[in-house]
């Protein structure tokens, strides 16, 4: 840990030091903060965990940890220095509210407010991919961004010797660290070597549609895919926008093929990314093993070795969907999936006969609300019945055209 490392940095170069961890895991049970003080000499440190106000240097590695009021509150104007990674890193609560998104201008503003000048921020996990081929080094790029920025009082020299004496990927370690520090006064040279690792977002309706097809042949095959883009080419004006997106999300529902199918694309991205034997443990809910937990929904459960020799079964079995040799396809859920499916064709068929100019705006909504209705188990079918009560109100709108519908 880049604690461990300072602390016996501060030991190499003849200082005193002291380290001490306040919290639990990261993402799960909450932030992790290291406290760390060095000195001249040992009578000089009074207390372990830095006070409020007192925090000279902040090593941020996240930027919803570094930004949460309890590290603020350690944090003065003028005082403190802070180099945090701006990496979006989402945390756990991601899969509890499927409208979960990270305040990131939010954070990153409280940080500057707090420390004004003194502030540097840099996509480490992205430099270190890019650079180094594993987000793993983005803490000691960090480090070293911080090292160059003036914040930690200990020698080059002995942090490199504290990074061999650890013994972990030292020459790696010692690289990253180094990296940081170019990071930090080549800042615009940095951005640059930052590779793109986003697929770029089609922007015209026809490049949409010929994306979603292209995923729907991948999903069940090109009469699948056919069908879509058959639906699709009778709507005019606004309407195709809407009906591109919310069709095609009301067709691809994940099930257990198309879990299979991606699970087998990860490893796939895994093994190229690590260039070495990986040990996966997939951690899933099957229905008829899962329990549930207190709150009504099902528990993951960590699935044996063997599971993964299924995958590829699994993923071929993708021609059964939505016929009766479908195993899966009869539990409630898969069932009202099919259901939403025909009851969304029968409803846009019905608005593109009927929609009006005073009418537009409340079949844009109904077309696109397919993309309320996420999640898996119990969050779906919640809100699947939320969706329902919508539906019900656009198209008495639709039918009622002297009414306003809110978007």
């Amino acid at each position: 840990t880049i604690g461990a490392v300072l602390a016996m940095a501060a030991h190499v170069d003849g200082k005193a030091a002291s380290t001490m961890e306040m919290a639990g895991l990261a993402q799960k049970g909450g932030a992790v903060h290291i406290h760390c003080r060095v000195a001249d000499k040992p009578d000089d440190i009074a207390a372990i965990r830095v006070a409020t106000g007192e925090c000279d240097t902040l090593i941020g590695g996240d930027l919803v940890v570094s930004a949460a009021s309890k590290t603020l509150g350690l944090m003065e104007q003028g005082r403190t220095r802070a180099v945090v990674n701006s990496h979006e890193i989402m945390t756990g609560e991601f899969t509890r509210d499927t409208d979960f998104t990270l305040p990131v201008d939010q954070l990153s503003l409280a940080l500057s407010a707090r420390i004004k000048a003194g502030l540097l921020m840099f996509d480490a996990s992205d430099l270190a991919k890019a650079i180094m081929g594993d987000a793993i080094f983005s803490n000691m790029m960090v480090f070293g961004a911080a090292w160059q920025q003036g914040g930690v009082p200990v020698s080059r020299d002995a942090i490199h010797r504290a990074i061999e004496l650890n013994g972990t990927a030292a020459a790696r370690n010692i690289e990253a660290f180094e990296v940081g520090r170019w990071a930090y006064l080549h800042p615009n040279a940095a951005a640059k070597a930052i590779s793109p690792n986003v697929v770029e977002i089609p922007k015209t309706v026809e490049e949409r549609i010929a994306f979603c097809a292209q995923h729907l042949r991948e999903y069940q095959n090109a009469t699948y895919a056919k069908r879509y883009t058959d639906f699709v080419d009778q709507f005019e004006g606004d309407l195709p926008d809407a009906v591109t997106v919310g069709y095609h999300m009301i067709l691809s529902y994940k099930d257990e093929y198309e879990v299979a199918r991606l699970l087998l694309d990860t490893r796939k991205q895994a093994e190229a990314a690590f260039k070495r034997d990986l040990k996966l443990t997939y951690h899933l809910a099957p229905p008829l093993l899962a329990r549930r937990g207190p709150d009504g929904r099902p528990k993951k459960i960590a699935m044996p070795q063997i599971t993964a020799k299924l995958f590829p079964l699994l993923a071929r079995m993708k021609r059964m969907r939505g016929t009766g040799w479908d195993v899966f396809g009869r539990t409630v859920e898969r069932r009202m999936e099919r259901a939403l499916i025909v009851e969304y064709e029968r409803d846009l068929a019905m608005v593109r006969d009927a929609v009006r100019p005073d009418t537009q705006e409340a079949a844009i909504v109904l077309a696109r609300l397919p993309l309320d209705i996420r999640g898996f188990g119990p969050v779906k079918m919640a809100n699947a019945q939320k969706t329902a009560k919508r539906r019900e109100e656009l198209l008495a709108v639709i039918h009622t055209p002297h009414r306003i519908v809110a978007a």
